[in-house]
Parts: C-alpha cells; structure tokens; sequence
C-alpha cells in the first residue's frame, strides 16, 4: 500500500536522503524545510503521514505537531517525530503534542518502512470511515461535529503472566483508566471481546506467545479493530518490525516508564474513541438512510432493493411474493380537525399495530404520507389476504388514544392485495396492482380489504 508522506526537516541532506529512501519504495514524497511551510503543505495537500524532526529553528516540531493535532483538516493524519534526541521527556512531550511514534537518527530502515506501513493501514481505514461520515452529511443524516473525544477512562486489559510487571502497570494506569490483568492468552481472547478499549500484551511472555496472541486478535472481527500496545525490550529490534506487521498498533520499551506509558496509552485510547465514533456515525447514517423517523419502519428505499431481489427469486421459479398497500381512511380529517401532531401519533401508533400484526419475515414500511407497505415473502394471494384482514381488524377493534389519551379516535384502514405472477412480473407491476386494490376498497366504502389477482 502506498503514501504520500510529507518529510519535514530544516537540514537539506536529512529530507533528500529520507526523500531518496521512500521514493525507492514506491511512496510519494512531499517536503519542506521549516515549521510554517510544513503546516502550509499539510493544510493544502492532505499527506497521509508526517515525518517531522523535532530540532528545527523557529517552530520545533513539538509546536508544529500541536498546531496539526488542533487543525480539523489534518489532526487525523498521523505524525511521527524524527530526532536525534532518544531521552524519555522528549518522547512523552512528543507524544502529548499529539505524535503517533518516533523515529531516532540515524534512522533504521526496517523499522522507518514498518511504521510507515503500520500507519498507513490505520490512516486509509480512518480515511474510509470519514468519507463515509461526511456522505452522510452530505445526505443530512448526520448533523453536528464530534466532541471533544478524550483518551482518558479507558478501559484496558493487561495481557501478561509476570504478574509483577502486570501489577505495576494496572498500578500506573489506575489512576486514570480502569486496568483488568490476565494472565492465561485464552481467557484474555474472551474478555479482549467484551467492552475493552486498549489491548496491553507482554510480547516476552513465557506462557503465552504474545505475537501470536496479538495475531488472533486481529484474526477474530470481534476484536480486529482493537488497538493493542505491545510490550518489548528496547534492543528486539525484529520482534518490534513483527509486531507491526502483524497490526500491533506501537510498541512501549522495556524497562517502562510510567509517563511515557501513560502518554501511550492515552493516544491509543483516543483514536479509537475517534474511528469509534466514526464508525457509529456511519451505523447511524446508515440506520437513517432505511428508516421512517417518525414511525421506526424501514422506508421506501430500503424497500425498493428488498422487493427486487424477492420478485427476481419469484420470477425464476422460487416461492411466490405478496404485497399489501394499506391506506389510512379519512387520514386528512384527522389533521384538519386535530392538527398534524395528533396525525403524527395516529400514524405512529398503526405503525405498531402493524408491526404486531404481521410474521418476522415480512416487512413493514411506510411508502409515505399516510399510506403503508407490506412485502411479504413466500406467501401467496389467499395467505395474505387472511393476514391484511387481521390487520384490519386489530386496527378497527380499538380506539386510537391521542393527546395524551385526552381523545380516542376511531380509525379504519383499506388495504389492497397482490402477489407475484412469476416470469415477467415486476416490483413496479405488483405494487401498481395492489395499489389498484385499495383505490377498489375505498371505492366500495373503505374499512376493507380487496385481493386483486394477476
């Protein structure tokens, strides 16, 4: 996979050699030479990583990594540090900055392309889920921005059979998160399914093998997307390259240091809240995009594609498809006379009514206005005409309670029935003929039902 990385350093030979190195490797190389120039070409070409040296005059990459992380345009792209610096406050500034990883000069070739590509998995799933948030904004069914998405008050499942060092992070991370220790990897399976935020594993364990503890993680849909910090010593150069192949999302040295644990464990948990509440704004927009608001029914679109690949299982010879078009009587009456809030509560509650009348495999929809839709699978004409007349009948027996159940209104339906006719038959054509049943039902005095036959 591919990226455009934009290199930032103030020295010419450090971005032409990194610039040398990437574009061998089939990656698309943007570059500049300072701070201000940095944030300029970010803000205007939308890179997919930053490398960014810390030690430049003017604006140090520290200020220049803040003023990324605070810009909506370009605080989901990930940012990793390049210094010659390897001392602990440089890399927890670093990390509370907002930067996703370092890289120390001179820098390693094995680990520069394996964060890279580590990052630019993660950033070309973020890029999805925010294309398909900002569709749905597009389509206004996705309304306000995110809030304030913080990394703190995780809940964090420490994977790890020496039970000291497991200890000692639970300790740690207390204070501010909510740690559970495990120390057997199949039981941590299990609860890594559960409501868990971050994954910690000991990637040394003796029991366990926390590479291939990692990989199962990745392997299971429950738990793919979980971010997981793994746990190695300084000097395992390879176990680290492994680890991020695999989809270990960072690594935290050995011996560990409590700040920089906590700075970690922090932009871990942040970034999954963010892609967390992209993906449940993408479910939202997806749930709106099929569904009736007032009444909870699926809609007319949704019906559309469900109706279609039914009438085609029909036409080739599979079990035959009913629809009934129902009709509200008299519908208008009730908003002249009451208001179209006291309209909105009848239509709201036929939709339950309905809902209740009708088998698990049928479908319910609201068409529009007053007017309802029923897509029944695998039934025939005389079948659904017994359910339409059951319908009708919970409908008719009881008052409706509106305002408050200030009023009771009587209110009756007519619905008209079609079923499919096999080869040649359309969605359209079954649909126009119930459609054309229930204008008979209202016709010959409404509170009925007509089955119109092919």
């Amino acid at each position: 996979m591919s990226a455009r990385i934009l290199v930032v350093d103030d020295i010419e030979s450090n971005v032409r050699l990194l610039e040398a190195k990437l574009t061998a490797e089939y990656y698309e190389v943007l570059t500049a030479n300072d701070g201000p120039t940095a944030l300029a070409v970010a803000a205007s070409e939308l890179p997919d990583i930053v490398l960014l040296d810390v030690m430049m005059p003017g604006m140090d990459g520290f200020d220049v990594c803040r003023r990324l992380k605070d810009d909506p345009l370009t605080r989901h792209v990930p940012v990793v540090l390049v210094t010659a610096l390897d001392g602990r406050a440089d890399r927890v500034a670093g990390l509370e900055a907002g930067a996703d990883d370092f890289l120390t000069k001179p820098i390693d070739d094995v680990m520069l392309f394996a964060r890279v590509r580590s990052l630019t998995r993660l950033k070309a799933v973020i890029d999805e889920l925010r294309d398909r948030e900002a569709s749905g904004r597009r389509m206004g069914v996705i309304a306000g921005a995110a809030s304030r998405l913080g990394g703190s008050g995780g809940r964090i499942l420490i994977v790890d059979d020496n039970l000291r060092q497991a200890e000692r992070v639970a300790a740690e991370l207390s204070i501010e998160h909510r740690p559970v220790v495990e120390s057997e990897a199949y039981k941590a399976v299990l609860t890594a399914r559960g409501p868990v935020d971050l994954v910690i594993c000991n990637l040394n364990a003796k029991s366990f093998d926390g590479l291939r503890f990692a990989a199962q993680l990745r392997s299971d849909e429950a738990t793919r997307s979980l971010p997981i910090l793994g746990v190695a010593d300084l000097d395992e150069r390879q176990k680290a390259v492994k680890a991020l192949e695999i989809g270990i999302n960072d690594i935290l040295a050995r011996p560990i240091d409590p700040g920089e644990l906590a700075a970690r464990v922090r932009t871990q948990i942040r970034r999954k809240r963010y892609t967390d509440y992209l993906r449940s704004n993408l479910d939202h927009s997806l749930e709106l995009a099929v569904t009736d608001q007032l009444t909870g029914l699926h809609n007319r679109r949704y019906m559309a594609g469900q109706l279609e690949a039914l009438m085609r299982r029909a036409a080739q010879g599979g079990e035959p498809v009913s629809v009934l078009v129902i009709d509200i009587d008299h519908f208008k009456k009730v908003n002249d006379s009451f208001g179209h809030d006291v309209g909105d509560e009848v239509l709201s509650e036929f939709a339950v009514r309905l809902a209740s009348n009708v088998r698990a495999i049928d479908l319910p929809v609201r068409h529009g206005g007053e007017e309802f839709v029923v897509v029944m699978p695998d039934t025939d004409l005389e079948d659904a005409r017994r359910i339409a007349e059951r319908i009708r009948l919970h409908v008719a027996g009881a008052p409706f309670r509106v305002m408050g159940g200030e009023e009771l209104l009587s209110v009756t339906i007519s619905i008209g029935v079609a079923s499919s006719c096999g080869e040649g038959d359309t969605p359209q054509a079954i649909v126009k003929r119930a459609d054309e049943a229930v204008y008979e039902a209202k016709s010959r005095g409404r509170n009925r039902v007509i089955a119109r036959a092919a």
